[in-house]
């Protein structure tokens, strides 16, 4: 019987909404997924069955905050992309790649755990930024725009442009981790694959004569 909800708010204990997304998380990350339902959840995390509902709208509401949970926890496990005017332009924009890559590796298979809950991942992507900040695109355009400013990227640049450009790419090495969330096999030469996405970005693709 699951045990009443004060149980768990002790001093030793955290939040109940905080412990309510960490069992959930801990659900996806290790791929319980037909154990995702408001019951499962609630027994796992010891609380009666409604006690979701004095927190979350629903259980997609709780499993979108949940693998933004994950995502955070990703993050902090990475060093930080470069700031604006840290080492040479190649190094930076390859550094935020990097690190666009590393994440996607880190948090791919738990968006995969969850292609059996559409409206959970649709609930997430409705997350407002003031819950879940900016997305890579964003954060990326503002980076080029910062860099654009110190005189390192030429002034005509169309940052958003130059940005969807270079995490779509990301994306696109990414996204195949989706049908193989389980392999332990790390993402091939990432160094090179930024190395050279920087360089063509940099130097262009047209032609002396075009």
């Amino acid at each position: 019987m699951p045990r009443p909800a004060a149980v768990l708010r002790t001093p030793e204990s955290p939040g109940l909404r905080d412990h309510l997304i960490s069992i959930t998380r801990r659900l996806i990350t290790e791929r319980q997924t037909a154990q995702l339902t408001v019951r499962a959840i609630a027994r796992e995390a010891g609380v009666a069955d409604g006690v979701l509902y004095n927190y979350f709208a629903d259980k997609e509401d709780l499993l979108a905050h949940a693998l933004l949970a994950d995502i955070e926890a990703a993050e902090r496990t990475l060093p930080p992309p470069p700031s604006p005017g840290t080492g040479t332009i190649e190094a930076s924009l390859a550094g935020h790649l990097r690190h666009i890559l590393d994440l996607h590796e880190r948090v791919m298979p738990s968006f995969a755990a969850l292609l059996g809950q559409p409206k959970a991942l649709a609930r997430f992507q409705s997350l407002p930024r003031s819950v879940k900040g900016d997305n890579l695109r964003q954060h990326m355009s503002a980076h080029l725009t910062a860099e654009q400013r110190l005189g390192r990227l030429a002034p005509d640049m169309d940052a958003d442009a130059a940005a969807t450009l270079l995490v779509g790419a990301c994306y696109d090495r990414v996204l195949p981790m989706l049908f193989r969330p389980w392999s332990q096999e790390p993402l091939e030469s990432p160094e090179r694959f930024t190395e050279s996405l920087v360089r063509t970005l940099l130097n262009g693709v047209r032609g002396d004569t075009a």
